[in-house]
């Protein structure tokens, strides 16, 4: 799914990684002798590349350029030090560099409001974002590109066929990367998003295409395994489905690696353990590449005032009562300093960025479909109709004959339930450890002790709710990821 190639002039050097596309032999990694046009042809092409890709960019006596493309499957986190630029997918591998914590990024977590940009959680650690290029001469200087402009939506011609155009536009997402059917497994969560990928890639390459999930715990959890079962019943999926249980495997277990130390990225699935597992066995099956419904959720987001959202976020915000001083500071400037608009909504990219590097860990490559262009101009033009309750994935699992059931669930599933019993049995012991030894949020002033105190007695003593309760998981995850990260 991956090559990398390098070439040079005799003076300049570009070395490219980049995801590979259909119709092109792999490239050899050898480096390769250009002249100097071709050089700058080659580099130019690259930045036209139709998928994810890093461009490298060497030359004596002139700054490092490093540029990434506009579809990106993983992250790239930047450091530097004694004049040397350092990078990785995986943030553990720049750990090294972190030299504190960023208070404007922290406290986006905290209150459970990511926003794509440079930032990380980490000062001396930086994210260069989609089509952004990092100039490194000694000092690090990442510089955005210029926004995407996105089309809105318009009104239906006669006979417009939009579930032909979705499952057009799903095949052409496909179609970018040379997926082998056989060495491919598709997320199939019960969730729209996912299910309408996944059965139109199963109706694509019939039995091939195995499946893999985890299941939730909850009101949920009868519905979500009768709705997979009817789908991988009526569609021709691949033999195999890969299913984690989480009943009884609760977050932040003795054997979470957050709980025993180990250097865990922040931005890492927060269902570290259960994802590894399940990634372990769609590797143990021969996969190579993992086909996800993330992005869906943007695809038929309603409304496209991001200033607004961003307000209507920090309405509630306050209310954390365990947010320290300086976070509720900084709350004023969360939406500062972010990436401009892309073709891919900052939720998704940052999504994508989640669950990339468990992925990578396991030899097994990303594709998420719903990030494609094809799919996302889809949605930009769709009428309200249309994305109203995502009657655009509803409609087109209808196509295969399932069941107002299979289509339209009633309960949700989630992990909510998964949450709430592990903050209760796992979670606060983790969060009295914070209260008796202390934190280096607290010594930031990110968090107020007196706050996560009560907050703390009232978790133990009266009902959990959802909100704001369920956001203490990212107390915990950020607090873990600060004291690995800055020991």
């Amino acid at each position: 799914m991956v090559e990398q190639l390098a070439a040079t002039d005799g003076i300049r050097t570009a070395i490219i990684v980049r995801e590979r596309v259909p119709g092109r032999a792999p490239v050899s990694p050898a480096p390769v002798r250009v002249a100097a046009g071709d050089l700058d042809e080659i580099a130019a092409q690259t930045r036209r590349w139709p998928v994810d890709h890093v461009l490298v960019e060497v030359a004596p006596r002139r700054p490092v350029r490093v540029t990434v493309g506009a579809d990106r499957s993983t992250p790239l986190f930047l450091a530097h030090r004694d004049s040397v630029l350092h990078g990785s997918w995986d943030m553990a591998e720049l750990a090294p560099f972190a030299t504190g914590i960023n208070p404007r990024e922290a406290t986006r977590l905290l209150i459970y409001q990511p926003r794509y940009s440079t930032e990380t959680a980490f000062t001396g650690i930086y994210r260069l974002t989609e089509r952004a290029t990092a100039t490194f001469g000694g000092d690090l200087v990442i510089s955005y590109p210029e926004p995407v402009v996105h089309a809105e939506p318009r009104e239906l011609v006669d006979g417009a066929d939009v579930l032909t155009a979705f499952v057009e536009a799903i095949d052409t997402a496909l179609d970018a990367r040379p997926l082998e059917p056989a060495a491919t497994v598709c997320h199939l969560t019960g969730g729209l998003d996912s299910d309408s990928i996944g059965t139109r890639a199963a109706r694509r390459w019939p039995g091939q295409v195995d499946t893999a999930t985890l299941i939730v715990i909850g009101p949920g959890r009868e519905q979500q395994i009768r709705r997979r079962a009817e789908m991988r019943d009526r569609v021709p999926f691949g033999p195999h489905d890969l299913q984690v249980d989480t009943r009884g495997r609760l977050m932040f277990g003795p054997f979470c690696a957050r709980v025993r130390g180990d250097l865990v990225s922040p931005y890492d699935e927060p269902l570290y353990q259960h994802f590894d597992e399940l990634n372990a066995l769609i590797a143990s099956m021969g996969a190579h590449s993992v086909v996800t419904g993330l992005g869906g959720d943007e695809m038929v987001a309603i409304g496209s005032d991001e200033s607004a959202q961003a307000a209507a976020d920090r309405t509630d915000d306050s209310s954390l009562s365990w947010l320290g001083p300086r976070a509720r500071a900084a709350i004023e400037y969360v939406d500062d300093a972010i990436a401009p608009p892309a073709m891919a909504g900052g939720i998704t990219l940052l999504a994508a960025e989640t669950v990339a590097p468990p992925l990578l860990r396991a030899g097994l490559w990303p594709v998420h479909p719903f990030a494609h262009r094809a799919l996302i101009e889809l949605g930009d033009q769709l009428p309200f109709h249309w994305r109203e309750l995502k009657q655009l994935q509803r409609r087109h699992l209808g196509t295969f004959g399932l069941s107002h059931d299979a289509c339209n669930p009633e309960r949700r599933e989630s992990f909510a339930e998964l949450v709430e019993e592990s903050l209760g049995v796992n979670g606060l012991p983790l969060l009295r450890r914070i209260l008796n030894e202390g934190s280096p949020l607290i010594e930031a002033g990110l968090l107020d002790p007196d706050g996560l105190k009560t907050t703390v007695a009232a978790l133990e003593t009266e009902p959990y709710h959802e909100e704001p309760h369920s956001k203490l998981v990212e107390v915990i995850t950020l607090d873990q990821a600060v004291r690995a990260f800055l020991s």
